[in-house]
């Protein structure tokens, strides 16, 4: 068991007061009163939906030994130590990366930040490095990983506490590498505070989270944020196809660098192929065919390849490994009916740009004959401004559309799908329908598919749930969808 004391936990923390002993021995970190206890330091945070300091005497009842936080209570305990800190997210950060002896600094880490691709490629760079002999963790939307072991992911980013624990794991594991997504929430809320990257990869930035950042401003600030913290040993690798690439570069202090499918760029990459067998591109002089398909899946490759690069692995081993990966579950994941002809295409896209680019590829890939028939909802309770936006592309790029539920959460779905409905313009409204229930809205695309024809479910690719009035019921869409393949074949 861990026990060190308060003062070696505070090295890298700013402290404003502090009230009763620093030497007292803490056991464990918890943002959470309810974990409160002998041996635990309790950091108040204040969160969107409550704020932590409201719990601190009923924490304190519990005997803990300390509290971190921005903002002293009325009495004080004489028998607890108080913290008082400027942002508590930042402390807790500081303390935890302490707290489990500094994890990041004994591997070689990589974060990866950005509205889309984050998954895929630190999915892809996790495989790259094991298969380059590398004992290797990741930190992903769909799983954590230490080399093979699978640890259940519930959010993007970990909390500070869960994160240090975890990459700690990585490092008695033998872990020298480890890949992660860094979501702008986890930069807004100091989540990843206190560690130390080896380099940063940027893969663009398109309209999603707004709910949380309020504006589109303060989203591109928290993603900068990262870059801004990176130190001058490590890299800041970004898409200078994105406008909003060289922004992430303007304030860092690490190595700057670029890639491109367009331009100039460090790493270069030309489009020869796009084809349903996959990506033909030629990287840095070499002709080179890839399994995964799609111009966005063209970038996420050479995002990979540049980060691997610049970690100092060989360019044409990279280029060798890479070309016979497959891409993370639930990213433009193929599901087959052989016996149909049909093909079920299972995607995670959840914001316009994703889903207009899984769109344009299929269009890209597809026989002239070929319909395209897509499946598509939005979430309750985040940005609802992209709704009407996601159904209006839905419309334009397929065949047909059926408008279904995705994760409602609190709000009712069928409120939700008025929303989307509102932007599908007259032209369009025939080949839509609207099917509340996401099952039965599977269902009836497949049932609306010709031979060869293909049937896109978007938005929920890896998750295995549906979260309706705060209950996750089970709901696989690759799982429902090869089922009713098999309905079929009967």
């Amino acid at each position: 068991m861990i026990s060190l004391p308060l003062f070696s936990l505070l090295t890298d923390v700013t402290v404003l007061a502090q009230h009763g002993p620093t030497d007292v021995l803490i056991t464990a970190l918890t943002l959470d009163s309810r974990e409160a206890g002998p041996g635990v330091a309790f950091c108040a945070l204040r969160g969107t939906a409550t704020d932590g300091h409201k719990f601190i005497e009923t924490a304190v009842a519990q005997g803990l030994a300390a509290v971190v936080c921005e903002e002293l209570p009325a009495v004080l305990n004489p028998a607890t130590s108080y913290v008082v800190v400027e942002n508590s997210a930042a402390a807790l950060a500081h303390m935890a990366a302490a707290f489990y002896g500094h994890p990041s600094r004994q591997l070689q880490l990589i974060g990866i930040t950005g509205t889309n691709g984050k998954t895929t490629c630190a999915t892809l760079l996790h495989k790259l490095l094991r298969e380059l002999g590398y004992h290797a963790g990741l930190l992903s939307t769909v799983q954590n990983q230490i080399d093979e072991e699978v640890i259940p992911s519930t959010h993007t980013t970990p909390d500070s506490i869960r994160l240090n624990a975890l990459l700690a794991r990585m490092v008695a594991a033998g872990c020298t590498h480890a890949c992660m997504e860094v979501s702008s929430h986890a930069v807004a809320q100091h989540r990843v505070t206190g560690l130390r990257f080896a380099g940063g990869v940027f893969t663009n930035l398109t309209h999603d989270h707004l709910d949380y950042h309020g504006t589109f401003d303060n989203y591109l600030k928290a993603k900068k944020g990262f870059f801004d913290a990176l130190p001058k040993t490590a890299f800041a690798l970004t898409n200078a196809d994105d406008k909003r690439g060289p922004v992430m570069l303007q304030n860092t202090a690490a190595r700057r660098e670029t890639y491109s499918l367009r331009g100039a760029a460090t790493f270069r990459a030309k489009l020869i192929a796009n084809e349903v067998h996959g990506l033909h591109l030629e990287i840095d002089g070499r002709e080179i065919l890839f399994r995964l398909i799609g111009v966005f899946n063209a970038y996420n490759l050479l995002a990979v390849y540049g980060a691997a690069v610049l970690l100092g692995e060989d360019p044409t081993e990279v280029l060798t490994i890479l070309s016979g990966l497959t891409t993370a579950p639930g990213r433009f994941e193929p599901v087959v009916s052989a016996q149909q002809g049909i093909t079920g295409i299972i995607d995670y896209a959840h914001t316009p740009d994703a889903l207009e680019n899984v769109l344009q590829t299929l269009h890209e890939i597809r026989q002239p004959s070929q319909q395209i028939i897509t499946v598509v909802g939005c979430g309750g309770n985040r940005d609802a401004a992209k709704r009407p936006i996601m159904a209006n592309l839905a419309a334009r790029l397929s065949n047909k559309v059926i408008l279904t539920a995705d994760n409602p959460r609190f709000e009712d779905p069928n409120d939700i799908l008025a929303q989307m409905q509102a932007g599908v313009t007259p032209p369009d409204s025939a080949k839509v329908l609207t099917v509340a229930d996401r099952r039965a809205a599977i269902k009836k695309a497949v049932e609306l598919a010709g031979a060869n024809d293909i049937v896109l479910v978007a938005g929920k690719g890896h998750e295995n749930y549906q979260e309706i009035r705060g209950v996750k019921a089970p709901f696989d869409d690759k799982l429902i969808l090869t089922e009713i393949f098999a309905q079929l074949n009967k």
